[in-house]
């Protein structure tokens, strides 16, 4: 758990580094593969507009235990006016109930449905409700959501223009496009039903999506700041590590937003059924999952791609790499030269033999010399009938004791030439 712990420290020190910018052509490849499955989704099935937008009848009654999913659409299919009808479970315990939605029926077509659910299920008829929806307002829910969305388009280049620079609005708005297609192109491939609802949850994704953009942006121009004076990173590399070092909050902030859409989408929808809040978790689960994808692996490398076509941060590219190549030459250099060669260890060697070979011992006679003397302490001589004629020698290559008391003791004198008189206090005569 501790190095779980420690990943985001060293994220952001740059100790640990993931090469996002660097393989942004195989993030490109994956986005396009599902870009291309979403759009032939899109056109090839079509999507599943609930009545609101496309117009039609409700049909509502109590459920009952002993009625089932199988025995309703029995019965909507034996109306004759009920193909194709879209059966759903509202609700739990005393308030669910059944929902049909077919396509428009007029007074006496309602009138033949509602017997027909009541023979057949043993409901009331008066229970039975038919509401008829006209394809109006949904068509202005359309066409409301549609202003909705390039108002937010408009206002969000203009802002990121504004707070960052041209480039970044770019890459904000093909992350935003990015996240829109795949969202479309699941629930165009999955057959989910477009509400109402729906179209609110695809604006509220965008703005979550675009929010964890612009916090990795952030970083960005943080990092990339007086970047061109110095040659020590491209802006690429300054990128990926600022995309690093947000990585583990864009992670904990996509899972602690899903966690609640989740609980909505699996366990409400499971005890409560389909309705309309079911329909709002589905769009943000399915719209959180690709605003995430597209903030670290879409929005930041086009950025990259972006910048990286300026002269000027081609020049500073050129720069790095000059200088990367050579660092690296002078690595190989300095650890050729820290490698000696079998001739030069062997000339080492012996020199360093013949160093300790001249180390003489103290009883050894230099040339021209007399036979050894004895020093003393205080410069004396031991022929001077003294104080030192009883003392050891220090033998050579010992460190001189120090005395009792803290004097100094005995220390090596050099060798005295024998054409040196001696007198009689153990110092030399002077010629």
């Amino acid at each position: 758990m501790s190095r779980l712990g420690n990943v985001g420290g060293r994220l952001y020190r740059g100790e640990v580094s993931f090469d996002f910018v660097g393989r942004q052509k195989l993030w490109y490849s994956i986005s396009g593969l599902i870009l291309v499955l979403s759009l032939v989704g899109l056109f090839a099935r079509g999507l599943n507009f609930s009545v609101d937008f496309k117009g039609g009848s409700v049909i509502q009654f109590p459920a009952t235990s002993a009625t089932s999913l199988v025995q309703v659409q029995n019965a909507v299919g034996d109306t004759g006016d009920g193909q194709g009808a879209i059966v759903q479970h509202v609700g739990s315990g005393n308030s669910a109930t059944w929902q049909i939605q077919t396509g428009k029926l007029n007074y006496s077509q309602g009138q033949q449905v509602q017997s027909t659910l009541s023979r057949e299920l043993n409901v009331p008829q008066s229970e039975i409700s038919v509401n008829f929806v006209g394809a109006s307002w949904g068509g202005q829910i359309s066409q409301k959501a549609l202003q909705a969305l390039i108002a937010f388009l408009i206002v969000i280049v203009i802002y990121l223009s504004i707070a960052f620079e041209w480039r970044m609005a770019v890459a904000a708005l093909i992350a935003l496009a990015h996240d829109i297609v795949i969202t479309i192109g699941i629930y165009a491939l999955a057959g989910f039903q477009v509400a109402p609802a729906t179209v609110i949850g695809l604006l509220t994704i965008l703005g979550y999506s675009l929010y964890d953009t612009v916090v990795v942006f952030d970083k960005v121009r943080e990092n990339t700041a007086g970047l061109l004076g110095s040659a020590r990173s491209t802006y690429s590399q300054a990128a990926n590590l600022a995309l690093n070092q947000t990585l583990v909050r864009s992670i904990n902030t996509s899972v602690i937003a899903l966690l609640p859409v989740a609980a909505i989408l699996f366990i409400g929808g499971g005890l409560l059924g389909a309705g309309e809040l079911n329909d709002l978790a589905l769009v943000l689960f399915v719209g959180m999952l690709s605003g995430t994808y597209s903030s670290i692996f879409i929005a930041t490398p086009v950025l990259a791609d972006l910048k990286e076509r300026d002269p000027q941060y081609k020049a500073l590219a050129k720069r790095v790499a000059q200088r990367a190549s050579g660092s690296r030459a002078a690595k190989r250099a300095g650890a050729k030269a820290s490698r000696p060669t079998a001739a030069g260890a062997g000339a080492a060697t012996g020199r360093s033999v013949a160093g300790s070979a001249t180390v003489l011992d103290d009883d050894t006679d230099l040339p021209g010399t007399d036979a050894p003397d004895a020093d003393v302490p205080g410069g004396q001589d031991a022929d001077a009938g003294g104080a030192g004629a009883g003392e050891d020698r220090v033998p050579a290559g010992r460190a001189a004791r120090p005395a009792p008391g803290g004097r100094p003791g005995p220390r090596q004198q050099p060798r005295r030439n024998t054409s040196a008189k001696r007198r009689p206090g153990g110092k030399k005569k002077r010629r």
